[in-house]
């Protein structure tokens, strides 16, 4: 099934999507891409508050874009395998067996398919800029990725024992 199909079935039942992603077998150069499509959205879901910022404060919109596409692109994939990693020492100390790909797999899928919302929350920031319209897609993002990631790790939790 197409990634799109796949995000678009998560948020009806993340479970049974990675489940069925799980059963796929293991593909680290899929969770690579889901990783990396992940960080490329998320990159270009800032660039209307930086846009906004560069021309409310005055400064160089390119400064503003070339780091954040230094941190979404090169050092936010090492701090998620690193989180990933520390999820699945802690599903080991829960007595659990997942594999450590399947708990990259669950965090980065999440990821992936909570995408959308954070392009919504970042015309948000550019259009309207801060206030409760904003803090609430945000916090829907957060609940909608919470519930993808979860759902991801107690399939994963499942699977192994």
């Amino acid at each position: 099934m197409a990634a799109t199909r796949e995000i678009v079935a998560s948020y009806r039942n993340p479970a049974a999507v990675i489940a069925r992603l799980l059963g796929q077998g293991t593909r680290e150069d899929r969770n690579l891409i889901y990783l990396m499509v992940a960080c490329l959205i998320f990159f270009v879901a800032q660039t209307p508050r930086l846009a906004r910022e560069a021309f409310i404060d005055g400064t160089e919109l390119n400064m503003l874009l070339g780091a954040s596409l230094m941190a979404w692109l090169f050092i936010a994939p090492l701090m998620l395998y690193g989180l990933a990693g520390v999820t699945f020492l802690i599903l080991k100390l829960l007595r659990g067996n997942p594999t450590g790909y399947s708990t990259r797999l669950a965090l980065f899928w999440a990821l992936l398919a909570s995408s959308p919302l954070l392009l919504l929350h970042g015309l948000i920031a550019g259009f309207i800029g801060p206030g409760i319209e904003l803090q609430i897609v945000g916090l829907i993002w957060f609940c909608i990725f919470s519930w993808f990631w979860i759902s991801g790790l107690r399939v994963a939790y499942r699977q192994s024992t």
